[in-house]
C-alpha cells in the first residue's frame, strides 16, 4: 500500500487561517466576518493586513450571517468564522432563509467541530452539523482532513460560486496530504487501492483510516481507502466503482451516525448497488468533556474501531 507520512502535526484551523491570508492577497473581493473568535479561527493575519475587509461582529452570529448575505449583493465573497456549533445550530434559520434559499455566495467556515473540541464538552461538540447543512438545497459541504487540505479547500471556495459549509477542527493532527495536491470540490481522493474492503473516511478519520489499512494489511486484508472531503456533492462514481470491486464498505466520520457521510454513502449504495456497510461514527449521543484522545477512544472513532468494523463487514460479504 502507499505510505503517507506525517510531515508535522498541525491544527486544521491554522490551514484555514493560512488560506485566508493568501486569499486576502489574491482576491480583493474576499471579506472576512468573525463572531468574537479571531484567534480561535486564525483570522489574525487577515485582520492585520486587510482591516478594511475584516468585520468583527461580536457574539451575534445570526447578525453575522445576515451581514454576509448582504455583502454578496455588492459582489463581495464573505467568509464567516466561528465555532461549528454557532456556525450551524445557532443560526440555522438565518442560513436557510438568507443564504441557502436566496442562493447567496456565502462561505460558512466552522472550527472546533466534533468530539475533538475536547474539554469544552457536549454543549460545544456539535455532531449534527454535517446533517444540518447537507439537507439545505444547493449547499456545498466540505470536511477536510489536515492542514494542507484545509488551506487548499479555503482557496478553492473563493472560486466556487454558491453557498458552502467548510468544517475543520481544533486539535493538532497529522499533516500528510501533499501541499500541492489539487483540491477539486466534489471529487474524492483515492489514498490506497485495495481489493477486500472499501474504507471511506472524512475529516480527522482519514488518517485513522490509513493507519487501519496498514494494520489490516498485516492481517492479510487489502483495504481501499478513499478520502471524501466533499460530502455534498458526493462523488458517487468513485464510491460505486470502489465498492463494485471490493464488495463491502466501512464509513468513518467524527459525526453522529445519523445524517452524516455514512448515511449519504448508504443511500448511494441502496439506489445503485446494495452492499454490506459498517459505520464508524458516534452512536446517536452527545459527547462529554475529555481530551480529544480520550473521547475518540471512548466513542470508538479511531483506527482500531475501523479495523474492527472491517472485520465485521467482511464476514457479511
Amino acid at each position: 500500500m502507499k505510505k503517507y507520512t506525517n510531515t508535522g502535526s498541525k491544527d486544521t484551523r491554522s490551514g484555514f487561517g493560512a488560506g485566508m491570508t493568501e486569499l486576502g492577497q489574491k482576491n480583493e473581493n474576499v471579506v472576512a466576518l468573525c463572531a468574537d473568535l479571531i484567534g480561535s479561527l486564525k483570522f489574525d493575519d487577515f485582520k492585520k493586513n486587510h482591516p478594511e475587509r475584516f468585520f468583527q461582529i461580536g457574539i451575534a452570529e445570526a447578525n453575522m450571517i445576515g451581514i454576509a448575505a448582504g455583502l454578496t449583493v455588492g459582489g463581495k465573497i464573505p467568509f464567516t468564522g466561528t465555532f461549528a456549533n454557532f456556525s450551524t445550530g445557532r443560526v440555522y434559520d438565518q442560513i436557510r432563509q438568507s443564504v441557502a434559499y436566496s442562493d447567496k455566495n456565502v462561505k460558512i467556515c466552522a472550527s472546533h467541530a466534533g468530539l475533538t473540541l475536547g474539554e469544552d464538552g457536549a454543549t460545544h461538540q456539535i455532531l449534527e452539523d454535517i446533517g444540518l447543512m447537507k439537507m439545505l438545497p444547493g449547499m456545498t459541504v466540505i470536511n477536510t482532513c489536515d492542514y494542507n487540505q484545509t488551506k487548499a479547500a479555503t482557496l478553492a471556495l473563493a472560486d466556487h460560486h454558491g453557498p458552502a459549509y467548510l468544517r475543520f477542527g481544533r486539535p493538532v493532527v497529522p499533516n500528510f496530504t501533499p501541499a500541492d495536491e489539487p483540491f477539486v470540490i466534489g471529487k474524492a481522493i483515492m489514498l490506497n487501492e485495495g481489493t477486500d474492503v472499501t474504507i471511506i473516511a472524512t475529516g480527522h478519520l482519514v488518517w485513522e483510516a490509513l493507519v487501519a489499512a496498514e494494520a489490516l494489511e498485516a492481517k492479510g486484508i487489502s483495504a481501499e481507502v478513499i478520502n471524501i472531503h466533499t460530502i455534498k456533492p458526493l462523488d458517487e462514481e468513485a464510491i460505486l466503482k470502489s465498492v463494485a470491486k471490493t464488495g463491502c464498505v466501512v464509513t468513518a466520520e467524527e459525526h453522529n451516525i445519523l445524517g452524516g457521510l455514512g448515511e449519504s454513502v448508504a443511500r448511494t449504495l441502496a439506489l445503485n448497488n446494495p452492499k454490506p456497510q459498517e459505520f464508524v461514527a458516534v452512536q446517536d449521543s452527545f459527547g462529554e468533556s475529555g481530551t480529544p484522545e480520550q473521547l475518540m477512544e471512548k466513542y470508538k472513532l479511531n483506527n482500531q474501531a475501523i479495523v474492527e468494523a472491517v472485520e465485521r463487514v467482511i464476514k457479511r460479504k
